[in-house]
């Protein structure tokens, strides 16, 4: 085969194995290409996959363990019939690295933007305790009823975004479009100094904005740009975390489900097996709050210390009263990890009322703050109309 040019496919993790499997074969590279199908694996790593598919995955492994396939035949059969692409490629990964001997935790910790990390924890505690079948369906259920919460949430919001967009681009064309038709009537009583105030005020909003309009679209875009970089700051976070939970109404109910989170998460980690101190570093996280996370990151270092987990929440202040008291009975009963659940199910049940309540207040009351503003441009572009008649 000496000068001879060979093509062909080969199948290695690095570029540095096909060039020890090409000297093996005493064939020289002259050039090494990704295959197309590789090439659309590298686009599809890094990317998300939704929980809802991730939540079915995790069902489906566990019911297939469960049955007695082994781990490696049930990730090659989930592998082989998941619709979701990216989802298909990163099991593909898990299948060989748990084929060449690797902790299926392990496995799954190689995807980080995947799988979360409360997922990786409790399976590390299912393979040490062989109770992985449990921890999946567990996770499993958890992932749905973090999902169900969130559309929840997002549902109850939907509704008011949309009454402030519409009225928003309602009083914008308004302001831009009709308003300036009305400006030769505005001009005669204004300079016989009969025009209203609030025809004053309307005029001078709407010049602004059609004169004005992109050097002012411009100032609001770099105002919300130096804000995103100053909030994406650990001081700006912190700042936009504290007015979170400072927001009448709405901070009541932001408090209540990042807490009931935290302790979901947390009792479902104790409850698998995961030691304490790993189990407050992952649920701090799922707050979503930095000052909620520095609250529970002093616990953890008071339990480190070998003092109670009730205490440092209390003295934090963040936490419900109500709550650190069923803690503090709960950790001298020693069954913290069910009462962390019923507490995080019960503040949910509670914040749900709450959330209704205050949507359907919320509702009517931007419709009258919307309808005020409309109102208001109407009595500007109204009053000097009927002026101009009574003079004429």
């Amino acid at each position: 085969m000496s000068g001879q040019e060979v093509k062909g496919l080969l199948t290695a993790g690095t570029e540095t194995e096909v060039v020890s499997t090409l000297s093996s074969r005493e064939l020289f590279p002259l050039r090494i290409e990704l295959a197309e199908s590789a090439r659309a694996d590298d686009r599809l790593r890094g990317r998300r996959v939704k929980a809802r598919d991730l939540a079915t995955f995790y069902s489906q492994l566990s019911d297939l363990l469960r049955s007695g396939v082994p781990l490696l035949r049930s990730l090659e059969l989930l592998q082989q019939q998941s619709r979701n692409k990216v989802l298909k490629v990163v099991l593909q990964e898990v299948r060989d690295e748990v084929a060449d001997g690797t902790r299926l935790a392990e496995a799954l910790r190689q995807h980080p933007n995947v799988f979360a990390e409360l997922a990786i924890s409790m399976v590390r505690a299912g393979e040490e305790g062989s109770f992985l079948e449990d921890v999946l369906r567990r996770i499993a259920d958890f992932t749905e009823h973090q999902e169900d919460l969130k559309g929840r949430v997002v549902g109850a919001a939907v509704y008011p975004m949309f009454l402030v967009v519409v009225g928003g681009l309602v009083l914008m064309f308004m302001m831009i479009w009709f308003v300036p038709k009305f400006e030769p009537i505005f001009q005669r009583l204004e300079a016989r100094g009969e025009l209203p105030w609030a025809t004053t005020a309307v005029v001078t909003i709407s010049d602004t904005l059609t004169n004005y309009g992109l050097p002012v679209a411009g100032i609001i875009a770099a105002a919300v740009f130096f804000a995103m970089q100053y909030f994406g700051t650990d001081e700006g976070r912190m700042t936009l975390d504290r007015g979170k939970l400072s927001v009448p109404g709405a901070g009541k109910i932001y408090r209540s489900l990042a807490i009931a989170r935290f302790c979901r998460i947390l009792g479902t980690l104790l409850s698998n097996g995961v030691p304490i101190l790993n189990s407050l570093r992952i649920s701090k996280d799922a707050t979503g709050n930095k000052v909620l996370s520095g609250a529970i990151n002093e616990a953890s270092d008071f339990i480190s210390a070998g003092k109670t987990l009730a205490e440092p929440l209390r003295a934090s202040g963040e936490f419900p009263e109500e709550a650190v008291e069923i803690i503090a009975v709960a950790e001298e009963a020693n069954n913290l990890e069910k009462v962390l659940v019923d507490i995080a199910e019960s503040m949910e049940r509670r914040t749900y009322r709450y959330l209704e309540l205050f949507v359907r207040l919320l509702e009517p009351a931007m419709l009258l703050v919307m309808a005020l503003l409309v109102l208001f441009v109407m009595l500007g572009l109204l009053l000097p109309v009927l002026q101009s008649s009574n003079v004429l």
